[in-house]
């Protein structure tokens, strides 16, 4: 199965703010292994503007330590499902697990 993976990262790995991460790491799969692996710089944080941005590239999921509840709202209507309460972790190995279904998440990390 194919599925395009969105991570805000900071200091090469995922990063817990998500709206004002230094980058995302658009990673896409094919059969649980990653065949392509690009990082984007975002475009400046406002409500609304990354869902749709990221919709535009074909992102499937997001994996991110917390986000408030409208902008799981927003990703919810672009298509794209929202995985929170990840770990601090590098890029690859968040991915990894997720595709071999033994990503642990804990509670969201967003307090606004």
């Amino acid at each position: 199965m194919k599925h395009k993976v969105a991570i805000p990262v900071s200091n090469d790995c995922l990063c817990q703010h998500f709206g004002h991460c230094e980058s995302f790491a658009v990673l896409e799969t094919d059969n649980a292994q990653i065949v392509s692996e690009t990082y984007l710089k975002p475009p400046p944080h406002e409500p609304g503007v990354l869902p749709s941005w990221l919709a535009s590239m074909g992102v499937t999921h997001i994996l991110a330590g917390g986000m408030g509840h409208r902008a799981i709202s927003l990703f919810t209507e672009q298509n794209i499902q929202v995985i929170i309460g990840v770990q601090e972790k590098p890029v690859k190995q968040i991915v990894n697990e997720f595709l071999q279904n033994k990503l642990q998440t804990g509670k969201n990390t967003c307090d606004h």
